[in-house]
């Protein structure tokens, strides 16, 4: 059985405005179709039979489109984050009771064609808490923040980059449940701080995935994306 997999889409997508001055990002469209829908087909193809959306700003429109996911072939259920933004991390930690104990995480502005069942098999051998997915980025598509070496993540920073860091975190990890239980309910927290703190504590397993990523966080990926996204179809 695949993990289930989390979606974060809760954020303000500022940086995409006016675009999403009136819709989530999750519901930009793309080649005929919301983001959304194309990331879920593309779970469905990876045998994930689960999803969980993390919502906030603008969740009750995701969930008037996407529905519960019958019609992607997917159980689809919602968390949504209530009147304060949580970020990345507490909004899983508000999810966890849907998500079960290990599951992976998907940033809701990234595109990732990669083979999920290797990802997962890789964090079953690992033993490790967590896994972060990355990409040797080479500050090609953004700025690398991860010392990846011999298979192992050595660190990851967002803040403090170093010049040794080739990698990039690829956006699709994977987490134990009991990661979170230090996380406070209700509070606002991000993802990156938890990730860095496993990798600082050797409990992070790393797994290098060849094929790029696509993302619409930036009007610059956005424009990459539809482009990938026509030819595809």
């Amino acid at each position: 059985m695949m993990f289930p997999v989390a979606i974060l889409c809760g954020g303000l997508a500022t940086r995409l405005r006016p675009i999403t001055e009136k819709i989530p990002k999750a519901l930009v469209e793309i080649a005929g179709e919301p983001f959304i829908a194309h990331q879920l087909k593309l779970l469905k193809r990876n045998d994930i039979e689960k999803v969980v959306l993390c919502v906030a700003y603008c969740g009750e429109m995701i969930r008037e489109v996407i529905g519960d996911g019958s019609k992607f072939g997917l159980q689809i259920n919602y968390s949504f984050d209530g009147e304060v933004l949580l970020g990345t991390g507490g909004s899983l930690k508000k999810a966890i009771y849907l998500l079960g104990d290990s599951f992976f995480v998907l940033y809701g502005d990234s595109y990732l064609d990669c083979d999920y069942r290797s990802v997962q098999t890789a964090f079953e051998r690992s033993g490790k808490s967590a896994l972060m997915t990355v990409f040797l980025n080479e500050n090609r598509w953004d700025k690398s923040n991860v010392l990846f070496v011999n298979g192992s993540i050595v660190s990851y920073d967002k803040k403090n980059l170093k010049p040794e860091m080739e990698h990039i975190d690829y956006g699709l990890g994977i987490f134990k449940s009991k990661v979170f239980k230090t996380v406070s309910e209700n509070t606002a927290y991000d993802l990156a701080d938890i990730y860095k703190n496993l990798a600082h504590n050797g409990d992070l397993a790393g797994y290098e995935v060849a094929q790029r990523f696509y993302e619409i966080g930036s009007k610059e990926g956005l424009e990459e994306t539809i482009k990938y996204m026509e030819e595809k179809e």
